[in-house]
């Protein structure tokens, strides 16, 4: 049975997404579904979006397999609570399999579960979780980590990835792709890849440049030089270089590099295209410009990000 902690001012996609990819596995498996939403109180526990939904509370049920804590902007409060920890942690030590989605780690980390584990969060609570959970070996360009039987998933949206893994663990990977399939999702992210997009770290993803960097990223065959972005641009190269770095904080030789890595990456961890096909298409060409470019961005080549995403 597989159990969805839930807490006041929850997070609702950090509950539903996870929910609805173990409903659908089920369907898909012609299984059962054995699924319940907990709380330190049973009753109707209101989401930070208003929403409410009905949870049991944690006497309820007494053989839970997985148990996935959300986050929310209640967390505080729900990592505070003594019952909760008390429950994480009494089910911790009997092997049950722990998981947070987003800031559901804080849960984990006030239990002590996380001291001496690979952990991560949502990116945009990095420096303060380093600095409360020292004792964490935390990474934050991570799509989700599996530590043990401690599992932990960036932002919200990550958590349907982390449930994706679990499913493939459980039913296996058949069960997982129809799952997938089913929520319509364009693939399967592993959980080695990172959170960040390259276009929404720019300074202005959505200002005059982000059409014409959405069409770079659907065309990093093509050679894109500053000529070529400046003539789609309708601008000289001189002054389109000008006001590409003014606008986005970067050059356009650097930006259309994150793009292809970011592209190169994606692939190299979620598919088994060969080595050197992936650095054609994307564009670096030769895959020796490609591992380069690799162990400049991430510390690793693209076989050992390959293996690693395997692995996990």
């Amino acid at each position: 049975m597989i159990g969805i902690l839930i807490f006041p001012d929850f997070q609702l996609l950090d509950a539903a997404g996870p929910i609805s990819v173990f409903e659908i596995a089920a369907r898909a498996g012609d299984r059962p579904l054995a699924l319940r939403v907990l709380a330190a109180k049973a009753g109707l526990v209101r989401s930070s979006s208003g929403v409410e939904m009905m949870a049991r509370d944690f006497k309820s049920v007494n053989a839970l397999t997985t148990l996935v804590i959300a986050g929310g902007a209640g967390v505080a409060d729900a990592a505070r609570c003594e019952v909760t920890r008390a429950f994480v942690q009494r089910l911790a030590k009997r092997g049950v399999r722990v998981a947070s989605v987003c800031s559901g780690a804080y849960v984990l980390a006030e239990a002590g579960l996380l001291d001496g584990r690979r952990a991560t969060t949502h990116w945009g609570r990095t420096r303060e979780f380093v600095a409360r959970y020292p004792k964490v070996k935390f990474e934050p360009d991570q799509i989700f980590t599996r530590d043990g039987n401690v599992w932990t998933s960036a932002g919200i949206t990550a958590g349907i990835d982390l449930a994706l893994a679990m499913v493939t663990e459980d039913h296996g990977e058949e069960i997982a792709q129809q799952t997938a399939r089913q929520l319509v999702l364009y693939h399967r992210r592993s959980g080695g890849q990172s959170q960040f997009s390259s276009l929404l770290e720019l300074k202005t993803p959505n200002g005059r440049f982000g059409a014409l960097l959405s069409w770079a990223r659907e065309n990093l065959d093509a050679p894109l030089t500053v000529e070529d972005l400046a003539d789609r641009a309708g601008m000289s190269a001189r002054h389109f270089a000008r006001a590409f770095a003014a606008e986005t904080g970067t050059t356009p030789s650097k930006a259309i590099e994150r793009l292809r890595l970011e592209v190169a990456r994606e692939r190299v961890q979620s598919s088994r295209e060969a080595i050197e096909l992936v650095a054609e298409t994307t564009g670096f060409r030769d895959p020796e410009r490609m591992r380069r470019a690799f162990i400049r961005a991430f510390g690793q080549p693209p076989q050992a990000l390959r293996r690693a995403a395997r692995a996990g």
